[in-house]
């Protein structure tokens, strides 16, 4: 395994060796960066961990600070300059204009003009953990997402953040295991608030989605105000998840498990996928064609709306992070060899 490959999966596993404590977010902005990315010629070959579309221009962002941008479907990119260098894990966007970046030690970017220019509004790097995504309802509202259940609000369109409870309620009542007065109170203490929370995604019927380490699986009906624990398939990590049409969403993460609910998340079923690869993003091309995204050069494609798929092997086994359509039938990738354009 490459060095980069061993990145890869650190940013979107979340191997994090250390247990800092959570504390309040400061609601003040960060202080002006001491350091900003470097203009690297090669750029766009490092490692990149995700992209969306802002309008039309495409943006991917990476280690070291990396923010690329491009006008041209992918035909051309030039690099922005933002204020850190820390890896930046996870990029959304409102519109062609405002968006916003996470990553590593609790770093939070925000455009106003398309990515061009960025402002750190927060940071904690004495904490020593990433955020790993990021969404916003509308130019005010917003969340960021990371490790050991963080969550972090904006009301002024990320500005400032404060750190919001996580203190999700099981969408179905189960009885509790009869344990000792110490075990339950870990359980209590440690259940949410221990979860790496991996990646959200909103269905178009407003429901959003939070996927995390060890399984587990939540459902907001009311844009992130509350959250609700769902049933799950399976105990290993999530890293993405992809709503579909209606109820219908798809869920998947380690060792190539991937399962399909039709129910808002209720009950599960297994998608075949033909491999062990880790599956990390998901892009729903049209209302049939589907496109999931993993390492080792894994991706999966379905032409019928997600309730099967074709793996398609790249030949480098290089792993990919994230996909956007290119137009003409052709994909763009970003992973651990930079971008790449795949021909679908």
């Amino acid at each position: 395994m490459t060095k980069t490959q061993c990145a890869l999966i650190a940013a979107s596993v979340l191997l994090v060796s250390s247990r800092p404590a959570l504390t309040q977010a400061p609601e003040a902005p960060a202080q002006p960066p001491d350091e900003y990315s470097e203009i690297a010629p090669l750029a766009t070959k490092s490692l990149l961990l995700d992209a969306v579309l802002a309008g039309s221009r495409m943006v991917v962002v990476g280690e070291r600070g990396h923010v690329l941008l491009s006008d041209d479907h992918g035909k051309t990119w030039r690099q922005a300059k933002v204020p850190t260098r820390a890896l930046l894990t996870a990029v959304y966007f409102h519109d062609d204009k405002l968006g916003w970046v996470v990553g590593h030690d609790e770093t939070i970017l925000r455009s106003e003009d398309g990515g061009e220019t960025w402002a750190l509004t927060h940071a904690a790097p004495d904490k020593e953990q990433p955020l790993l995504d990021v969404w916003f309802k509308d130019a005010d509202s917003g969340f960021a997402f990371g490790a050991y259940g963080t969550i972090l609000a904006s009301s002024d369109g990320g500005r400032s953040w404060t750190q919001q409870a996580f203190d999700p309620k099981p969408l179905i009542e189960r009885p509790k295991p009869a344990v000792s007065k110490e075990s339950d109170e870990y359980l209590d203490e440690g259940a949410a608030s221990d979860m790496h929370l991996n990646a959200v995604a909103r269905a178009d019927d407003g429901k959003l989605y939070l996927v995390a380490e060890a399984g587990h699986l939540f459902r907001s009906d009311d844009e992130g105000a509350t959250w609700l624990e769902l049933p799950s398939p399976y105990e290993g990590s999530f890293f993405g998840v992809l709503p579909l049409e209606g109820a219908t969403l798809l869920a998947f993460g380690l060792r190539g498990h991937l399962y399909r609910s039709e129910d808002a998340g209720a009950t599960w079923r297994e998608t075949r996928t033909d491999t062990v690869a880790m599956l990390t993003n998901g892009l729903r091309i049209d209302s049939q064609t589907i496109v999931i995204t993993g390492l080792a050069g894994s991706l999966l494609v379905s032409r019928d709306g997600g309730r099967s798929f074709e793996l398609r092997q790249q030949g480098d086994r290089k792993g990919m992070a994230a996909a956007l359509p290119a137009g003409d039938g052709r994909l763009l990738v970003v992973g651990e060899s930079g971008i790449k354009g795949i021909e679908l």
